[in-house]
């Protein structure tokens, strides 16, 4: 708990970007050494359904990676009732208050995206988005919608809920972990038992496809199995993107790796491997976006 109220403090205040008429909020954390001088990575992390970004912030654990590796934390909240702090996202079949207002969470995203670029230096070519359930659904819209702005995503316990969309003129390249036992947003698609939002999900399986023949990778992906997990590749995609899976054979709805409890993002009980923020941010390092 401690620990947690430390880096809170070391947080700016949360901030306020104006976006068609409406100020959305959100949390940035700047690395050790941060100057405007020279160029960073940007790494969005999406809350889950019902969250915020402080939420966010304990999940991901990524602090001491930016201060290490060098990169700009973004923390960004959904869509609420004015004073709220429970947030989601419009991320095309859910979820609650975001979704019934047909909120433009995507285009907040990429303005957002684009604010951090020039006020602060973060690199172009060099921006990421991870995001939990809700947020994960949103992180593929947004990288779907905004191909040009993003260079990987990082889709934790949340497939590809969104209709309609043309092929991205630009390659994605995707790394997403998901539970076989996960109720709340089920591996096979359809409709959760525990899920808060009720709505038909696609099987996981399926948006990764879609974004590996998008990408233009390699039909056949190569395959690890693990005691825990499998994971699956497919390479050689467009500009040198990839799309991995990690399927998790006894996780459920968690951030894999991560603390246990609803305050760190996870409904159920998270395994201690794979590591989750680790795995994301070395994925991230490996996929820039090609000019």
């Amino acid at each position: 708990m401690a620990g947690d109220i430390d880096r809170l403090i070391r947080f700016s205040d949360k901030s306020l970007f104006p976006y068609h008429g409406i100020d959305r909020s959100y949390l940035h954390y700047l690395p050790t050494g941060y100057s405007k001088d020279r160029s960073w990575p940007l790494v969005l992390v999406l809350h889950g359904g019902g969250a915020n970004g402080e939420n966010a912030m304990r999940m991901a654990d990524m602090e001491p990676l930016a201060d290490r590796e060098g990169f700009i934390l973004l923390y960004p909240d959904g869509t609420g009732r004015s004073g709220d702090r429970v947030f989601t996202w419009n991320a095309g079949r859910c979820c609650a208050y975001a979704l019934e207002t047909n909120a433009d969470d995507s285009g907040f995203l990429a303005a957002l995206i684009d604010h951090f670029i020039a006020e602060y230096g973060a690199d172009s070519r060099r921006v990421y988005v991870a995001g939990l359930s809700n947020g994960a659904m949103m992180a593929h819209r947004v990288a779907a919608e905004h191909s040009d702005r993003i260079a990987a995503i990082a889709p934790v316990a949340g497939g590809f809920n969104v209709d309609g969309l043309s092929d991205p003129k630009h390659p994605v390249s995707v790394i997403a972990f998901h539970g076989l036992l996960d109720r709340h947003a089920p591996y096979a698609g359809g409709t959760g038992e525990k899920s808060l939002f009720k709505r038909i999900d696609r099987p996981v399986r399926e948006g990764m496809e879609l974004w590996a023949r998008w990408n233009g990778c390699l039909a056949d992906p190569d395959r690890q199995d693990q005691a825990a997990w499998t994971r699956e590749s497919w390479a050689n995609g467009r500009g040198g993107s990839e799309v991995v899976l990690y399927t998790l054979k006894d996780q459920a709805h968690v951030w894999p790796g991560g603390r246990p409890g609803l305050r760190y993002g996870n409904a159920d009980d998270p395994g201690p491997e794979p590591k989750a923020t680790d795995l994301i941010w070395q994925f991230f390092q490996a996929h820039p976006r090609l000019r």
